[in-house]
Protein backbone atom coordinates (compact mmCIF):
# COMPACT_ATOMS: atom_id res chain seq x y z
CA UNK A 1 0.00 0.00 0.00
CA UNK A 2 1.02 3.61 -0.48
CA UNK A 3 -0.81 4.67 2.66
CA UNK A 4 -2.43 3.01 5.62
CA UNK A 5 -1.37 -0.09 7.46
CA UNK A 6 -2.13 -3.80 7.10
CA UNK A 7 -2.47 -5.89 10.25
CA UNK A 8 -3.71 -9.44 10.55
CA UNK A 9 -4.83 -10.68 13.94
CA UNK A 10 -3.17 -7.69 15.52
CA UNK A 11 0.19 -8.38 13.91
CA UNK A 12 1.75 -5.70 11.68
CA UNK A 13 2.18 -6.93 8.14
CA UNK A 14 2.91 -3.97 5.91
CA UNK A 15 2.44 -0.25 5.41
CA UNK A 16 3.43 2.22 2.74
CA UNK A 17 6.56 3.38 4.53
CA UNK A 18 8.54 0.76 6.42
CA UNK A 19 9.59 -2.56 4.90
CA UNK A 20 8.59 -5.71 6.72
CA UNK A 21 11.68 -7.89 6.78
CA UNK A 22 9.62 -10.83 8.06
CA UNK A 23 7.09 -10.77 5.22
CA UNK A 24 8.14 -14.15 3.77
CA UNK A 25 7.88 -15.83 7.13
CA UNK A 26 4.54 -14.14 7.80
CA UNK A 27 3.11 -15.29 4.46
CA UNK A 28 4.36 -18.83 5.03
CA UNK A 29 2.72 -19.03 8.47
CA UNK A 30 -0.47 -17.01 8.05
CA UNK A 31 -1.58 -17.01 4.42
CA UNK A 32 -2.74 -20.02 2.43
CA UNK A 33 -2.45 -19.58 -1.33
CA UNK A 34 -4.42 -21.60 -3.85
CA UNK A 35 -3.78 -20.82 -7.50
CA UNK A 36 -5.71 -21.82 -10.63
CA UNK A 37 -2.86 -24.18 -11.43
CA UNK A 38 -1.80 -26.37 -8.52
CA UNK A 39 1.90 -25.40 -8.62
CA UNK A 40 2.95 -28.61 -6.91
CA UNK A 41 6.65 -29.41 -6.70
CA UNK A 42 7.05 -32.05 -9.44
CA UNK A 43 9.73 -34.19 -7.74
CA UNK A 44 7.89 -34.45 -4.39
CA UNK A 45 5.06 -36.89 -3.74
CA UNK A 46 1.58 -35.55 -3.06
CA UNK A 47 1.96 -35.94 0.71
CA UNK A 48 5.44 -34.37 0.63
CA UNK A 49 3.98 -31.36 -1.21
CA UNK A 50 1.66 -30.82 1.76
CA UNK A 51 4.24 -31.76 4.40
CA UNK A 52 6.80 -29.25 3.19
CA UNK A 53 4.54 -26.33 4.11
CA UNK A 54 4.44 -27.58 7.69
CA UNK A 55 8.10 -28.53 7.96
CA UNK A 56 9.18 -25.08 6.74
CA UNK A 57 7.37 -23.72 9.79
CA UNK A 58 9.18 -26.02 12.21
CA UNK A 59 6.76 -28.96 12.40
CA UNK A 60 8.38 -32.37 12.85
CA UNK A 61 8.29 -34.67 9.83
CA UNK A 62 6.03 -37.12 11.67
CA UNK A 63 3.51 -34.48 12.78
CA UNK A 64 3.62 -32.85 9.35
CA UNK A 65 2.89 -36.15 7.60
CA UNK A 66 0.00 -36.88 9.96
CA UNK A 67 -1.60 -33.46 9.38
CA UNK A 68 -1.01 -33.75 5.63
CA UNK A 69 -2.69 -37.15 5.47
CA UNK A 70 -5.66 -35.93 7.54
CA UNK A 71 -6.30 -33.09 5.09
CA UNK A 72 -5.71 -35.31 2.08
CA UNK A 73 -8.12 -37.90 3.49
CA UNK A 74 -10.82 -35.27 3.95
CA UNK A 75 -10.28 -34.12 0.37
CA UNK A 76 -10.33 -37.68 -0.98
CA UNK A 77 -6.73 -37.94 -2.17
CA UNK A 78 -4.97 -39.80 0.66
CA UNK A 79 -4.91 -42.94 -1.49
CA UNK A 80 -2.62 -41.04 -3.87
CA UNK A 81 -0.29 -39.74 -1.14
CA UNK A 82 2.85 -41.36 -2.53
CA UNK A 83 2.22 -40.43 -6.16
CA UNK A 84 4.14 -37.69 -7.93
CA UNK A 85 2.02 -34.82 -9.27
CA UNK A 86 2.47 -36.09 -12.84
CA UNK A 87 0.60 -39.25 -11.82
CA UNK A 88 -2.41 -37.29 -10.52
CA UNK A 89 -5.38 -35.93 -12.45
CA UNK A 90 -5.84 -32.16 -12.57
CA UNK A 91 -8.57 -32.38 -9.94
CA UNK A 92 -6.40 -34.50 -7.64
CA UNK A 93 -3.52 -32.05 -8.03
CA UNK A 94 -5.83 -29.17 -7.11
CA UNK A 95 -7.08 -30.97 -3.98
CA UNK A 96 -3.47 -31.58 -2.89
CA UNK A 97 -2.82 -27.86 -3.43
CA UNK A 98 -5.84 -27.05 -1.24
CA UNK A 99 -4.50 -29.36 1.48
CA UNK A 100 -1.12 -27.64 1.28
CA UNK A 101 -2.72 -24.19 1.58
CA UNK A 102 -4.72 -25.22 4.66
CA UNK A 103 -1.96 -27.21 6.36
CA UNK A 104 -0.68 -24.39 8.60
CA UNK A 105 -4.17 -23.28 9.67
CA UNK A 106 -3.76 -19.89 7.96
CA UNK A 107 -5.39 -16.66 9.11
CA UNK A 108 -6.16 -15.75 5.50
CA UNK A 109 -6.85 -17.98 2.51
CA UNK A 110 -6.40 -16.48 -0.96
CA UNK A 111 -7.93 -18.72 -3.61
CA UNK A 112 -7.99 -18.04 -7.35
CA UNK A 113 -10.67 -20.20 -9.02
CA UNK A 114 -9.96 -23.08 -6.60
CA UNK A 115 -12.75 -25.27 -7.96
CA UNK A 116 -12.12 -24.81 -11.70
CA UNK A 117 -10.43 -28.22 -12.10
CA UNK A 118 -12.92 -30.03 -9.84
CA UNK A 119 -16.24 -31.74 -10.51
CA UNK A 120 -19.28 -30.20 -8.84
CA UNK A 121 -19.22 -32.59 -5.85
CA UNK A 122 -15.54 -31.97 -5.08
CA UNK A 123 -15.95 -28.26 -5.73
CA UNK A 124 -18.75 -28.06 -3.14
CA UNK A 125 -16.63 -30.09 -0.72
CA UNK A 126 -13.70 -27.67 -1.04
CA UNK A 127 -15.93 -24.62 -0.63
CA UNK A 128 -17.61 -26.19 2.43
CA UNK A 129 -14.16 -26.79 3.89
CA UNK A 130 -13.29 -23.12 3.33
CA UNK A 131 -16.52 -22.12 5.09
CA UNK A 132 -15.73 -24.44 7.99
CA UNK A 133 -12.21 -23.00 8.31
CA UNK A 134 -13.66 -19.48 8.29
CA UNK A 135 -16.17 -20.30 11.04
CA UNK A 136 -14.03 -22.54 13.26
CA UNK A 137 -10.63 -20.86 12.91
CA UNK A 138 -11.80 -17.31 12.27
CA UNK A 139 -9.90 -17.24 8.98
CA UNK A 140 -10.64 -14.76 6.24
CA UNK A 141 -11.30 -16.48 2.92
CA UNK A 142 -10.92 -14.52 -0.29
CA UNK A 143 -12.07 -16.49 -3.32
CA UNK A 144 -11.92 -15.27 -6.89
CA UNK A 145 -14.51 -17.24 -8.82
CA UNK A 146 -17.13 -17.01 -11.53
CA UNK A 147 -19.14 -19.77 -9.83
CA UNK A 148 -21.80 -18.12 -7.65
CA UNK A 149 -22.67 -21.50 -6.10
CA UNK A 150 -19.43 -21.14 -4.13
CA UNK A 151 -21.09 -18.42 -2.05
CA UNK A 152 -23.40 -20.96 -0.40
CA UNK A 153 -20.54 -22.12 1.85
CA UNK A 154 -20.15 -18.75 3.56
CA UNK A 155 -22.20 -16.72 6.02
CA UNK A 156 -21.02 -13.40 4.59
CA UNK A 157 -19.76 -12.62 1.13
CA UNK A 158 -18.72 -9.61 -0.91
CA UNK A 159 -18.53 -9.21 -4.64
CA UNK A 160 -16.34 -7.02 -6.82
CA UNK A 161 -18.27 -5.42 -9.65
CA UNK A 162 -17.01 -2.62 -11.89
CA UNK A 163 -14.14 -2.00 -9.48
CA UNK A 164 -16.40 -1.65 -6.43
CA UNK A 165 -16.56 -4.03 -3.47
CA UNK A 166 -20.09 -4.53 -2.18
CA UNK A 167 -22.01 -6.97 0.00
CA UNK A 168 -23.28 -9.88 -2.04
CA UNK A 169 -27.00 -10.15 -2.56
CA UNK A 170 -26.80 -13.85 -3.44
CA UNK A 171 -25.72 -15.22 -0.04
CA UNK A 172 -28.55 -17.10 1.72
Amino acid sequence: PTSGRITIRGQFVLDGESPNTNLRSFRRRHIGFIFQKSNLIPFLSAVENVQIALELNGETARAARQRALELMDYLGVSDRADNLPSMLSGGQQQRVAVARALANRPSVILADEPTAALDSHRGRQVMELFGKVAREQGAGVIVVTHDHRALDAFDTAYEMEDGLLRASTTVP
